[in-house]
């Protein structure tokens, strides 16, 4: 019988010490053995409303889940997950639970919320430890082919529903690995890459085909996949891999790095390894310039690439919109952080190497349209941070070459694609989703929209008949 825990406080997640995990790779969380996690779900009140629920993009049965956890049903559990989610290892690592289904948690009110993430990753890593790669499952008799086009959540999370429902699909993606953002993005102490090669290999089962090296725009476009290559249907995934830059004095010099580029150098090509073939300079001190959850990967990786490392932000460390666990992770491991501070101007020396960041104070003033309070630089308060790298983390936006190589496709000025909530875009027959259509976001919000063009592209194909 399940019994209920009143522990106010959640159970911690054990983790690798600070002084250790600063000079590896591997994954800093080590997450629930069997006794933490059915405490924790014991901790869950099942409310009738539901709350949790509510919060969760895609619509997670939690409740239900946790139920299971707590009388130690774990497989079962994952059933229950695996019904909405594609990525449970996944998104119990990555997602910000903390804004999402905990932040409605009803244990909240008055305490600490239950741990949906933490007990989501434990059951997906119970699963992944006892059970097989999945059987394929038969396919429908229709014969339509879906191409998806992108292999970052959205188009993973599209693929793995289209061939669950027995459409022939083939994952087109631009790098040589499959994975997108989860393997170029984000680092291997968060997000261990055996994981993501698993659930790739989990559609390999279903029949899922893979082609990789494969840049939409350039390899083919998206008219060719329908009237040359054959495909009933077409989903746009290609996330948003175009880096923003400050565009202020010496922003070109030797050094400067986008997060982009010097995290898909240190993840996906092991710029981290001494005998790397493709090696990183490896820098002494580091300026990072940005607060959200990239610019905190960027600094924790610079970190341990063995350099002394110091996160930019031109606003307070209330405005911080990197998640708490992410800073509070990297302030153990050495990085520091100066706040109301903006750079100005990037410093090089005779070689055009950088040598300094030129920053001013900044100070809070009205609030913005986001309604957080605007940075307003004090006059005369120009100081230089030593560095002899800087790392620009302050976001990206959809490369325009999809846009630019398919005509018809209606387009926002950023280069958003624009998708109704379905995924339908201006072509017939054309979807789209995550962070190609939103820009930057979450990576369970890109599931979320991966599934809805799922659903989308079958009512489609069935119209089609």
């Amino acid at each position: 019988m399940m019994r209920y825990d009143p522990d106010p406080k959640m159970n911690p997640m054990p983790v690798q010490d600070p002084a250790v995990r600063s000079r590896n790779f591997s994954e800093v969380a080590l997450g629930y053995d069997e006794a933490t996690a059915v405490k924790e779900a014991g901790r869950c009140l099942h409310c009738k409303n539901r709350p949790c629920v509510e919060g969760c993009p895609v619509g997670v049965a939690i409740p239900e889940f946790i139920a299971l956890v707590a009388e130690g049903k774990f497989e079962e559990a994952y059933a229950v997950i695996r019904e909405t989610s594609s990525l449970p290892a996944v998104c119990g690592r990555v997602c910000p639970q903390e804004r999402q289904c905990e932040s409605k948690c009803t244990r909240g009110i008055k305490h600490e919320p239950v741990g949906i993430g933490r007990l989501e990753r434990f059951v997906a890593d119970y699963h992944m430890a006892h059970a097989p790669v999945p059987a394929p499952v038969p396919p429908r008799t229709e014969g339509k082919r879906v191409a998806v086009v992108g292999s970052g959540p959205a188009g993973l999370a599209c693929a793995g529903d289209l061939a669950k429902l027995g459409y022939a699909v083939t994952v087109f993606e631009a790098l040589h690995v499959a994975g997108g953002v989860l393997v170029y993005g984000i680092p291997e102490f968060r997000l261990p890459k055996a994981i993501v090669r698993r659930e790739v290999e989990g559609l390999r089962a279903l029949g899922v085909e893979f082609v990789t090296d494969a840049v939409a725009g350039r390899a083919f476009t998206v008219g060719e996949l329908k009237t040359e290559f054959g495909f009933d249907a077409v989903f746009l995934g290609t996330g948003a891999g175009l880096p923003k830059f400050m565009n202020i004095p010496g922003e070109n010099a030797k050094g400067v790095f986008s997060a982009n580029e010097y995290l898909t150098r240190v993840n996906l090509m092991g710029a981290y390894e001494e005998d790397c073939e493709t090696p990183l300079y490896r820098a002494a001190r580091v300026a990072v310039v940005g607060g959200g959850n990239v610019a905190m990967d960027a600094a924790r990786c610079a970190r341990r690439m063995g350099a002394e490392v110091t996160v930019v932000y031109r606003r307070s460390e209330a405005e911080l919109p990197a998640r708490r666990e992410e800073a509070e992770h990297a302030k153990e491991e050495g990085v520091s952080f100066l706040f109301l501070t903006n750079p100005v101007e990037v410093l090089a020396d005779e070689s055009g190497k950088v040598r300094a960041l030129k920053c001013v104070e900044m100070a809070l003033g009205e609030p913005d349209a986001s309604g957080r309070r605007r940075p307003v630089e004090v006059k005369g308060s120009e100081r230089e941070i030593e560095a002899d790298c800087v790392i620009m983390a302050l976001g990206t936006s959809p490369n325009p070459l999809v846009t630019r190589t398919t005509e018809g496709l209606a387009a926002k000025p950023r280069g958003e694609i624009v998708a109704d909530d379905g995924g339908r875009t201006s072509l017939d027959g054309v979807f789209a989703g995550g962070d190609a259509v939103t820009g930057s976001a979450t990576v369970i919000l890109a599931m979320g929209a991966g599934k809805a063009a799922a659903k989308s592209i079958d009512e489609y194909l069935r119209s089609e008949k």
